[in-house]
């Protein structure tokens, strides 16, 4: 036993919540990475984006990961943007006003969208102008995607960011090195806390940007069938 155990008896139960934590943190981090593809491939194929995949890169920090989806988030984001600015461009301002419109048709922005997409696209389909008036009629793109780039620039900052994603195969001591450099009581306590707030808060938005992205897809493969 550690001396730091035998002055800090709540010690390794620290130590196990914290390791508990990481691994919540990067199951969340890996299955935003794979929801983050899963809508570039519909933009990709429907709209004819050009979204780069991503990948969780284990040799790098929760940091670094935390930089890539942001990066692949935000160019969602403008491609997403670009369709909301050709319409605009495109459209008169009334049927522009109606696509926002909560209480307009579904099938009605889909014909006003199919305006649009019949000029931009060499191609248009109603798969494009669904998934189109999805992500431009809800709040995905202003509150969701915003809301989860703020929270992993937060961990990015963090001192969780430093750490790297495989460490949880370097054994306990490595991790509680790499995220105290110490193991009183009260630094793992803080640590615990940290990751606690960091983590409800993460995941309650990951849980909102997959669900999101989930509708989207759902759209796409009814459409398919």
């Amino acid at each position: 036993m550690a001396l730091s155990d035998l002055l800090y008896p709540d010690n390794p139960k620290r130590r196990q919540e914290l390791i508990n934590l990481h691994q919540e943190l990067l199951d969340c981090m890996s299955t935003n990475f794979h929801a983050t593809n899963e809508l570039a491939g519909v933009l990709n194929e429907h709209l004819g984006c050009t979204i780069t995949h991503i990948q969780m890169r284990e040799s790098s920090t929760v940091k670094e990961n935390c930089d890539i989806i942001i990066q692949a988030m935000r160019e969602i984001q403008r491609q997403v943007q670009k369709i909301d600015s050709d319409m605009k461009e495109k459209l008169e301002p009334v049927l522009y006003q109606k696509l926002y419109d909560i209480k307009e048709p579904e099938l009605e922005k889909i014909a006003i969208a199919h305006k649009v997409f019949s000029i931009i696209l060499a191609e248009a389909t109603s798969t494009a102008e669904m998934v189109a008036i999805k992500l431009l009629g809800s709040n995905f793109i202003t509150l969701t995607v915003s809301k989860l780039v703020s929270l992993l620039a937060q961990i990015g900052a963090s001192v969780l960011g430093g750490i790297t994603i495989t460490i949880l195969g370097l054994g306990i001591e490595m991790i509680l090195h790499a995220i105290l450099g110490a193991v009183e009581r009260n630094q793992l306590l803080a640590a615990v806390r940290s990751y606690e707030k960091h983590l409800a808060e993460f995941k309650a938005a990951s849980e909102k940007y997959q669900r999101a992205i989930h509708e989207v897809t759902s759209l796409v493969r009814q459409q398919v069938q």
